[in-house]
């Protein structure tokens, strides 16, 4: 779904202390932990925020969590950065815990790096990019998988309304030998009392849509690793060739 251009979008976000543009994440690879008031705290991750449903509620329920959110459409961004405001200064807070970036997520590792020491990756009802000549933009392709393997020293949660991308992630996650540790076609049979809902997430609800979840960890000596080396350890052609690498001679 196409989103309309909102022409404030970009002066706010770039007059937010909270919001980053491309070139400053770039700078601030290795260092995002610095950029909050509690750099000790755990930093989670969510790659492709939307209009910050998710992660606005989360930060200001979890303060004892960092939150850095990104996502590549400013429209997107400037939402999440009005709904961010809103749900702390309800909260009666500042948002302290909580940075949101301009991202095109196939070029993660641009802007963040191990130093970062990233302990959760959250994808929240990505794009499922049916088609099969687009299948490798979804964020839970094998040539993302690698990326986040050597940035991730903890969990990938992953939610999704659509059984075709969740079974196909499923099989990505195993084929590029990450661990699943729980895997559910219906998230709300039992739902968890920590489970954040977004707009979309009781939208599909109340259509009769499945949640499908999982939880997932990387393969063990992943983390720190560059990423082209890994993959090549790994022989895994097909990813080699998305990253424009160099196949490995069999």
């Amino acid at each position: 779904m196409r989103i309309r251009h909102k022409p404030w979008a970009r002066p706010e976000l770039a007059a937010s202390p909270i919001c980053t543009d491309i070139p400053g994440a770039k700078a601030l690879r290795g260092i995002w932990r610095a950029q909050f008031v509690r750099p000790e705290q755990p930093l989670f991750i969510e790659l492709g925020c939307g209009k910050g449903g998710w992660v606005s509620q989360a930060a200001v329920r979890n303060p004892g969590n960092n939150y850095l959110a990104f996502d590549i459409k400013s429209e997107m961004l400037g939402m999440a950065r009005r709904k961010t405001d809103a749900a702390f200064a309800e909260a009666g807070r500042t948002p302290d815990n909580i940075r949101l970036s301009i991202l095109n997520i196939e070029h993660i590792t641009e802007v963040l790096s191990p130093e970062d020491k990233v302990d959760r990756i959250y994808i929240n009802f990505c794009n499922p990019w049916p088609k099969m000549s687009h299948k490798k933009r979804r964020l839970t392709h094998p040539k993302q998988l690698y990326q986040y393997a050597s940035l991730l020293r903890g969990e990938l949660h992953f939610k999704t309304d659509d059984a075709d991308l969740f079974a196909e992630s499923k099989e990505y996650f195993t084929e590029s030998g990450w661990q699943i540790l729980r895997a559910t076609d219906d998230l709300h049979a039992d739902e968890p009392a920590d489970n954040i809902r977004t707009e979309h997430e009781n939208m599909f609800a109340a259509e009769g849509k499945k949640i499908h979840f999982l939880i997932a960890v990387p393969p063990q000596g992943a983390y720190g690793q560059p990423v082209r080396e890994y993959v090549k350890k790994k022989d895994a052609p097909e990813v080699q060739d998305e990253l424009g690498m160099e196949k490995t001679e069999p």
